[in-house]
């Protein structure tokens, strides 16, 4: 198999930026776009980083997200807001929700901030992350089409639906969980499909319910705990769920357009952010300096574990130094769109 190709972040964000503003989205979106996915593959999370941009240029080409869309904000009580995404791009959309958030919580001490109408937000730690580096708690959730499985049964019914919740750290990057309530992403899979390689055994299944390694053949996830303790995250997808589609007036499961399918039809989808100002809490003043020597305290346990959010931070200091990796079935999509948009490539890297 040829080797992955490496490109530096600035020069790849520049790349992406320049391929959304030709698609007319604005200066400051395309930059936060840009940059989160850029962020994202920094961390490691190449399920939800650079190699979703083709799909979001795609969908802007068929219709489906909308370059500038009328972003509507309704405030429903002293912590509570609706923000209507007008068929926007989902990581522009969910900034603007979580700003609102944050905003909201610093007046009120708390906040929900309910997301319509949208489309897929990549790695919800992007917003957690964002309201812990401003010394406030953030939690945020998502949900998408079918794409696991329910605990006991084979056929896809709630989407990977993540969860991630960030504390502020003092003297580092914020403690976040980020993560999915399925084995592994959908994402993953589409990425395997592309770069041709076998999944891991135990996460996914085919058409007919049996353990499936072929990501050609794969129809569906299993729930987070596998096939003896799939319902716990069965059941936190099933909530999350709630949260995201039917209490922000959005479809739920089976009834939202698919991610990589009917290109042309809005997906509808919807996020959910909570925030929370610790300072409203008794041990709010000392929050940040405790966990980390939470933190410290865990390095020095038996076995050195690690703090959510450390593997991370590891990746992001080895790709900043030798860049960020793109498989060759990635660069091929970078190359059409490249030529579609009249964009000059990024440079690899020797």
């Amino acid at each position: 198999m040829p080797a992955d190709s490496r490109v530096d972040v600035v020069g790849w964000e520049r790349w992406a930026i320049a391929c959304l503003r030709a698609q007319d989205f604005n200066e400051e979106d395309a930059r936060s776009l840009a940059g989160s996915l850029a962020q994202t593959s920094l961390w490691g999370i190449d399920s939800h980083g650079i190699a979703r941009l083709p799909h979001y240029l795609n969908r802007v080409a068929h219709g489906s997200i909308l370059a500038r869309p009328v972003i509507r904000i309704e405030r429903t009580g002293p912590g509570t807001a609706q923000l209507h995404g007008g068929q926007g791009q989902g990581i522009v959309v969910a900034h603007r929700a979580n700003a609102l958030a944050m905003e909201l919580a610093r007046e009120a001490g708390i906040a929900a901030v309910g997301v319509s109408n949208s489309s897929h937000c990549g790695a919800v730690g992007l917003y957690s992350r964002a309201a812990a580096r401003q010394g406030l708690i953030g939690i945020a959730y998502t949900h998408s089409d079918s794409i696991a499985a329910p605990h006991g049964g084979h056929q896809a019914f709630f989407g990977t639906n993540p969860i991630s919740m960030a504390f502020p750290r003092a003297d580092g990057e914020p403690l976040c969980l980020d993560m999915a309530t399925t084995a592994i992403p959908w994402n993953r899979v589409m990425n395997a499909r592309r770069d041709g390689v076998a999944l891991p055994p135990g996460v996914a299944l085919d058409a007919q319910g049996r353990d499936c390694t072929d990501a050609d053949a794969v129809r569906a996830l299993r729930p987070l705990g596998g096939e003896e303790y799939g319902y716990k995250g069965y059941g936190l997808a099933m909530m999350i769920e709630l949260l995201c589609g039917p209490l922000n007036g959005n479809p739920f499961g089976p009834h939202i357009s698919p991610m990589y399918d009917a290109l042309d039809r809005p997906r509808e989808l919807g996020a959910f952010f909570i925030v929370m100002d610790p300072q409203r809490f008794a041990g709010g003043a000392a929050l940040a300096s405790v966990v980390a020597a939470m933190a410290g305290e865990l390095s020095q346990a038996p076995g050195a574990p690690r703090m959510p959010g450390d593997p991370e931070a590891e990746a992001q200091a080895e790709r900043l130094r030798d860049g960020i990796p793109v498989p060759p079935a990635l660069w091929n999509e970078m190359q059409g769109w490249s030529q579609r948009l009249r964009v000059t490539l990024p440079a690899r890297r020797a």
